[in-house]
């Protein structure tokens, strides 16, 4: 009979008893211990001050701004079972979180686990709060979990170049995502590489102030607006609105956060005319004095009998390459590209860069779209003469400009200067390629010749000109694609212009576009104006010489006063009435660890002045 009908144990029950218990012993201490750490295992529910979180290096203008800081954040948790009150918790806690109450309440009521999340990535002033409560005995069961953030002290400049990072503090866009290895932390609480930047935030701004004003004016759905130096290739400024502000990525659409100068395609209309007129030019197949006979249209039949029509803004009559380009005429570049055969206008355009990308060192670069001369129609060499059946990025058109602005000479754009690393190895981002001449020094001086004329009183770009400083303008008015007819919109355009200056050796090149403008559309009258301001302004920042105004050379020093900052050693000096800029270079120094929150100047500090600073040491500023 077996023991099991005799009413005898199992056999072998003891042992998997005594398993269980010894498997529900650990897991309670397991359970404790965690609960014990999660609350900081002090008296009340206090926090133990963590090990300092790792730091993400930050991202730097050329002139040492701050555009990408590290920052201490913390999530704040609740561990229900050592909660005596939840009611008087949820309103302690309440004012400090900016929360309601009752939601308090119902987040750890109604939680299915002991522990739960009460908010999210808060930041410092009110980590500050919590910790202050803590320390007067409250908020028992609560507990803060130290994360590593990012800050972006000039807001919404630059943002779609700079990008963002997500909770994990990893680069998601920009920037922070390209070069996520340089920047990140190799562990142990040290601090990430710097990335410093070919941007100048001044330029910047300027630049989006003049896009934001476009904008406003001409009611755009996008502007661009780009400075480069030719001569190196680096990106002084690339203004894309709308824009966004990284401080608060939730709140953005991905509309705000496309970096259209690098990954929009785009029809470039009539400014690529300096670009295919110098392809003929260089080939050989026509020169300076060649003229083209325009009737206020272009006219061709194709060997299959194909007739072709593309009509000009007016009948321009006899013009030679330099009028083709001072009044635009569509017809007589046109005309030009008959002279030609495919493959030689194809290769002219693949030497200016159009059709790949320029390693710019900017995520997600388009290519644009140049097919090649097999797949080319009895349209397509007139078109693409004038600017149309080629697809490019503003950055293509950049890097092809400096062939122009270079006497022939092409240098590929870049917006990163140079990498720091932790143990301070200064090194480059990647190797673009030499530069490289792609037409002769000839051809390039007529082009600019022809463009200085274009702000001349019959060039279409007359309200680009400056009096005092010489530009080589050309102004474009494209049409878009409509998506759904999949032909030419008969109410969307674009509207752009770009300027090389001082024309006799540029050390600019500016280029607007203006996306869908409702009204006026035309380049010359809404895009023109806008780069003129915008030289109005740079020349000067940027030390330009202006044509009709000497410039006086002196072996004395002119010094401008600038912010002092408080000599921080052993001491905490008194930061009152310091701006947050003023002490963005503090923010960098490796001894130190200070915090901060707001804008504005420093309206509260701690510790106060005068106390000594140890290792340990975090000093808080608070801004307004």
């Amino acid at each position: 009979m077996s023991s099991y009908t005799t009413g005898e144990p199992p056999k072998h029950s003891w042992r998997f008893t005594v398993f269980i218990v010894i498997l529900s012993l650990t897991a309670a201490a397991l359970l404790a211990r965690y609960g014990y750490l999660m609350l900081g295992g002090g008296e009340g529910g206090g926090n133990r001050a963590p090990a300092r979180p790792a730091e993400r290096g930050p991202i730097l203008d050329r002139n040492g701004r701050v555009l990408a800081l590290y920052a201490r954040l913390a999530n704040v948790t609740a561990w229900r079972s050592s909660i005596r009150d939840i009611g008087e918790l949820a309103e302690d806690l309440a004012p400090i979180l900016e929360l309601e109450a009752g939601y308090i309440r119902d987040r750890i009521d109604y939680s299915p686990t002991d522990f739960v999340y009460l908010k999210k990535q808060i930041d410092e002033s009110t980590i500050k709060l919590v910790e202050e409560a803590q320390a007067e005995g409250k908020l028992r069961g609560v507990g803060l979990e130290y994360i590593p953030g990012r800050i972006y002290p000039e807001r919404n400049l630059a943002s779609q170049i700079i990008g963002f990072v997500g909770d994990e503090n990893r680069g998601l866009e920009g920037i922070e995502y390209a070069y996520e290895k340089d920047l990140a932390s190799p562990g142990n609480g040290e601090r990430g590489g710097q990335v410093v930047l070919t941007i100048d935030s001044n330029v910047q701004y300027i630049l989006e102030r003049l896009a934001g004003e476009t904008m406003g004016e001409t009611g755009a759905e996008a502007v661009l607006f780009m400075a480069m130096d030719p001569r190196t290739g680096e990106i002084l400024g690339s203004a894309s609105l709308p824009n966004y502000d990284p401080n608060d990525i939730r709140a953005t659409t991905e509309n705000q956060r496309i970096n259209r100068p690098a990954v929009w395609a785009y029809e470039p209309g009539s400014v690529f005319k300096i670009f295919s007129l110098a392809a003929f030019l260089d080939s050989g197949v026509m020169t300076g004095d060649t003229t083209f006979l325009c009737n206020g249209y272009y006219e061709h039949v194709t060997n299959r009998g194909e007739r072709i029509l593309i009509n000009c803004l007016g009948a321009h009559g006899r013009v030679r390459p330099r009028d083709i380009i001072v009044v635009s005429c569509n017809a007589g570049a046109a005309y030009a590209s008959d002279l030609t055969e495919e493959e030689p206008f194809y290769q002219g355009l693949r030497a200016f860069g159009f059709g790949s990308r320029t390693q710019s060192g900017m995520p997600g670069e388009t290519a644009g779209f140049l097919r090649g001369p097999e797949r080319w129609s009895g349209r397509s060499k007139p078109t693409i003469a004038m600017g149309q059946e080629i697809s490019v990025s503003a950055l293509q058109v950049l890097q092809a400009a400096s062939a122009i602005a270079n006497d022939g000479v092409m240098v590929s754009p870049r917006v990163v200067s140079r990498i720091v690393s932790p143990d301070g190895i200064t090194s480059r981002p990647w190797d673009s390629g030499p530069s490289r001449q792609v037409i002769k020094p000839e051809t390039a001086r007529l082009i600019r010749s022809a463009m200085v004329d274009v702000t001349s009183n019959i060039g279409t770009g007359w309200r680009a000109n400056v009096e005092d400083l010489s530009l080589a303008v050309k102004t474009g008015t494209a049409q878009i694609i409509d998506p759904e007819t999949l032909a030419y919109s008969g109410s969307d355009f674009i509207a752009s212009c770009i300027a090389l200056l001082p024309a006799e050796s540029p050390s600019l090149i500016l280029y607007l576009v203006i996306v869908k403008p409702r009204g006026e559309i035309l380049g010359g009258r809404i895009a023109a104006p806008a780069i003129r301001q915008a030289a109005e302004s740079l020349v000067d920042y940027l030390g330009i010489p202006r044509g009709r105004n000497p410039q006086i050379s002196h072996p004395s020093r002119v010094i401008l006063p600038g912010d002092q900052i408080p000599v921080v050693e052993d001491t905490v000096p008194d930061f009152s009435g310091f701006s947050k800029r003023s002490l963005m270079p503090l923010f960098l120094r490796e001894d130190l660890h200070i915090e901060f929150e707001g804008e504005g100047w420093v309206r509260r500090q701690s510790p106060p002045p005068g106390e000594p600073i140890t290792p340990e040491t975090v000093i808080y500023l608070e801004f307004e």
